[in-house]
C-alpha cells in the first residue's frame, strides 16, 4: 500500500497514545509467568506486541480482552505448557529474544521463527551469553532464526559483561536467571533501557564503568496491576513534526519519562527545541509526564556515541529534524541501526539523495546537510516502520507533500498513527 501526506499548514491539539512498546512487551511477559491474574491497562496496540500475546497464548496462559484492559492469567513458576506449534514472532525481535531467556528454562522443546526481515536478525547474540548459562539454544548455519531451545539440567548463574549495547539481550539473560536459586550478574558498560530491571526490582549497582544487574529466583513475578505509559518512540515522530511546523504547538500525554528513553528529548533540547515537561509522577518505578511542544528554529549540534544505544530506535525521525536544522546532521557509532528491520543507515541515505541533500554514508552511520532540490517525490519505507513514519513527517513538512511506498509496515508499531495525524493537522 502507498500513502501519500499532504503538507500541513498547522499542528494543533493533545495527543493520548497507546502504551509504551518495550513496556508492553515486559508486561505481557511478566503476567504471563507470575501465578495468578495480572491486570494491564493501556498496552501497546501494535503487531509486534500481538506476537508477545499469541507466543505466550501457546505457551497456556489466558487472556481476556476487554477494551484498553488485559486480564492474563499466568502459568507460575515453570508452569507453561508444551506449544502444539513453533512460536512465530512476527517482525519482533523483542519478541524472539526476550522469550528466549524463559524458553531456555523450560522442561520442554521450543522452536521460534520469525517473518524474512526477523529472519535475517542477528541471534548469536544471545545464543552465546545464554550458552554460558548452560541454555540449550542454537539457531541456523547463519546465527538466524529459527531458534531451537531444548530442556537443560544444566543451568547456572553467571558474571557476564554484555558485548553488545543492548536491552533485549541483558533481558534475555535476566530472564532466564530469575528461573535460579543463586543470583546472576549481569553488567553493562554503556547504559541501554532499563525496563526489566526495573518493573522486576532488581538490585542495580551503577559505577563510573556503566552498572550491574543481580537477579535470582527472588525477582520472580508475582501478579500485579499496571497502567502503561504512552510510548515516547512513538511521540517522537508528532513532536518532531511539531517543531517544525510554523505556528505550532502539541501536548502529548502520559508519556514514558524513562532515565533510558529520554535521549530524544535531550538532544532536541540541545537543538533548541522548545518542548516543557510537567505533571511528572512516577508509575511502578517508571518516570512519567505530559510534554508540551512548540515549533522553532532548530540548530544541528554534535551527538555522542554515548547516547545512541537510547535514542536507536529515534535516530530516523531525529535525522528528518537534523536536515531542517542549521549546520550539517551527523550520527556514528551507530552500527547497530543496520541490524534493524531494515538497513537504516543506507534506508535513510537513500531516501535523502532523493531529495538532492549532501549525503555520506559510513559504515557506523551517516552526515546529510543542503537544501532540498526534489519537492515532489515517493519515498521507499522498506518494510520498515520508523523508515516510514519518518519520511512521512518529511512529506508533511515539504510544501507538495510526497508518498511513502509499502506503508502498511507501520502497523508494527503504531497501527492508528494516521488517525493520529488527522486530529492534530490542519492541512
Amino acid at each position: 500500500m502507498n500513502q501519500t501526506f499532504e503538507h500541513v499548514e498547522k499542528i494543533n491539539n493533545e495527543l493520548c497514545l497507546p502504551g509504551d512498546k518495550s513496556i508492553s512487551h515486559r508486561a505481557i511477559m511478566f503476567a504471563s509467568l507470575a501465578d495468578g491474574i495480572s491486570i494491564i491497562k493501556n498496552c501497546s496496540n501494535s503487531e509486534d506486541v500481538r506476537s508477545t500475546i499469541n507466543c505466550f497464548s501457546l505457551l497456556g496462559c489466558r487472556f481476556d480482552e476487554n477494551g484498553d484492559e488485559i486480564k492474563i492469567t499466568g502459568k507460575g513458576f515453570k508452569g507453561f505448557s508444551k506449544p502444539r506449534d513453533v512460536l512465530f514472532a512476527g517482525n519482533s525481535g523483542t519478541t524472539s529474544r526476550l522469550i528466549s531467556g524463559i524458553l531456555a528454562a523450560q522442561d520442554f522443546e521450543t522452536v521460534i521463527t520469525g517473518d524474512e526481515s526477523l529472519s535475517n536478525r542477528p541471534m548469536n547474540r544471545i545464543i552465546k551469553p545464554l550458552g554460558l548459562m548452560g541454555a540449550k539454544i542454537s539457531a541456523n548455519e547463519k546465527g538466524t532464526l529459527p531458534l531451537f531451545i531444548r530442556p537443560s539440567n544444566e543451568l547456572h548463574p553467571i558474571m557476564y559483561t554484555l558485548e553488545v549495547a543492548s536491552a533485549q539481550v541483558k533481558s534475555a539473560l535476566l530472564l532466564c536467571a530469575i528461573h535460579m536459586d543463586a543470583e546472576s550478574i549481569i553488567s553493562e558498560n554503556k547504559a541501554t533501557r532499563n525496563h526489566t530491571e526495573m518493573l522486576l526490582n532488581m538490585k542495580i549497582e551503577k559505577s563510573t564503568k556503566g552498572k550491574s544487574i543481580t537477579a535470582s529466583k527472588e525477582n520472580y513475578p508475582k501478579p500485579f496491576q499496571l497502567n502503561i505509559p504512552s510510548d515516547i518512540s512513538s511521540a517522537a515522530f508528532f513532536i518532531v513534526l511539531t517543531l517544525l511546523t510554523e505556528n505550532s504547538e502539541l501536548n502529548i500525554k502520559n508519556i514514558s519519562l524513562n532515565e533510558t528513553r529520554t535521549g530524544i528529548l535531550y538532544i532536541l533540547k540541545q537543538m533548541g527545541a522548545n518542548i516543557h515537561i510537567y505533571n511528572e509522577g512516577i508509575e511502578k518505578g517508571e518516570n512519567i509526564g505530559d510534554i508540551n511542544i512548540t515549533s522553532g528554529k532548530l540548530k544541528n549540534i554534535k551527538i555522542s556515541s554515548e547516547l545512541i544505544p537510547n535514542i536507536i530506535d529515534e535516530i530516523p525521525i531525529l535525522s528528518i529534524a537534523g536536515v531542517f536544522a542549521d549546520g550539517v546532521f551527523e550520527i556514528r557509532g551507530a552500527n547497530e541501526l543496520r541490524l534493524k528491520e531494515s538497513d537504516r543507515i543506507n534506508s535513510l541515505c537513500n531516501n535523502f539523495k532523493k531529495l538532492g541533500l549532501n549525503v555520506i554514508e559510513y559504515e557506523d552511520g551517516f552526515s546529510v546537510d543542503g537544501s532540498i532540490k526534489n519537492q515532489t517525490l515517493e519515498f521507499e519505507s522498506y518494510g520498515d516502520h520508523r523508515i516510514a513514519m519518518a519520511f512521512s513527517i518529511m512529506c508533511m513538512v515539504m510544501k507538495n507533500g510526497g508518498t511513502i511506498n509499502n506503508f502498511e509496515c507501520v502497523g508494527i508499531s503504531n497501527p492508528n498513527f494516521i488517525a493520529q495525524l488527522k486530529a492534530i493537522s490542519i492541512t
